[in-house]
């Protein structure tokens, strides 16, 4: 039962837990002469009911899904480049990019189904065709990709079968950008602030990570001169990757704090002096030096790596705070009752 009572001078007897204000109040009273309205109770800070959060928190595990992230779009990309070199006739830097993304596909399949807790769950997933849900899209990209980049890998490696090896790195290399690229619309269609609100340029900010990612293997692993298409792309792939981050994080105001504080903030700011890094030196020194290009490539891999977990634990503290959630709402509401 409520102990409190209203009067002019504001509310008397309010108990801290159950009467919680929920949001940034003010209460105001019109005063007399040229003063107008004038604040008689301070603006408080948000607390929200009984102190808890007011989405559900973040369930999954870091690792799992910070890795599935980074997986996938090492794996798309990665056969972007794979069918490129092959119809350039760069033997070495084709197969090292087949390789790469059947193991790195298999390992985002992995991180999925450890984090579902049960294989047949995937499975469940192919049971029907939602277009309109990322995760039913998302399973049937990788269901219909793995295959061919399975496919595209054994043959190379194996040395049998080339027509059909060849067929499945295009039909891989086709299919490859939207693997990179689907996890962006995946966690953007949540209700988690820091991820919702960054969907206009989280696509970009996935598929320039992807591809920085995939051109520092491509550097490690392929001859200095075939590594051409890999040192391009790891200039195109980190400038998308840091410029759509700074973008997005310049566009999203407030709910762009989880991105710069904190653990997400350290690791973001990681991620861009490791792409930045890794592909100017890749770009000015990797092709006379081949120590340098897997330096610069091993740089790469962890940027793109730091921008795919800055982003997953920006998602985690922006739903841990119910600021993030409410004031925004609030801030909506108003610009709209002004525009009325």
């Amino acid at each position: 039962m409520s102990t409190s009572e209203v009067t002019k001078e504001g509310v008397r007897g309010q108990r801290p837990d159950r009467e919680a204000v929920t949001g940034s109040a003010a209460t105001h009273r019109r005063g007399r002469g040229r003063g107008g309205d004038r604040p008689v109770v301070p603006r408080a800070e948000f607390r929200s009911y009984y102190g808890r959060p007011i989405l559900n928190q973040i369930p999954w595990s870091a690792r799992d899904i910070g890795g599935y992230l980074f997986l996938g779009g090492l794996a798309g990309a990665s056969s972007v480049l794979a069918g490129g070199a092959e119809l350039t006739g760069r033997p070495a830097l084709a197969r090292a990019m087949k390789v790469t993304a059947l193991g790195a596909v298999s390992g985002s399949v992995a991180a999925l189904i450890h984090d579902l807790g049960r294989p047949e769950r995937f499975l469940n997933m192919l049971r029907v065709v939602k277009p309109t849900s990322p995760m039913s899209v998302g399973s049937w990209l990788l269901a219909t990709y793995g295959p061919m980049a399975g496919a595209a890998a054994a043959c190379d490696v194996t040395g049998r079968l080339r027509p059909v090896g060849r067929a499945a790195t295009v039909g891989a290399g086709v299919v490859g950008p939207a693997v990179a690229a689907y996890t962006a619309p995946l966690v953007c269609d949540t209700a988690v602030p820091a991820w919702h609100d960054g969907y206009r340029e989280m696509p970009f900010v996935f598929v320039g990570s992807g591809a920085a990612a995939a051109a520092g293997m491509g550097m490690i692993a392929a001859p200095v001169r075939q590594a051409a298409p890999a040192r391009r792309a790891a200039v195109l792939g980190a400038g998308l990757e840091v410029a759509a981050a700074e973008r997005m994080r310049a566009r999203m105001g407030m709910l762009a704090e989880p991105y710069e504080r904190g653990r997400g903030g350290r690791l973001l700011r990681a991620a861009t002096a490791l792409s930045l890094g890794g592909a100017a030196a890749g770009a000015l020194v990797g092709q006379r030096s081949r120590a340098v290009a897997a330096v610069a490539g091993v740089a790469l891999l962890a940027g793109s790596a730091c921008t795919r977990f800055a982003i997953f634990q920006a998602g985690v503290d922006s739903a841990r705070d119910p600021t993030y959630t409410v004031v925004p709402q609030r801030q909506r509401l108003e610009v709209g009752a002004a525009e009325q």
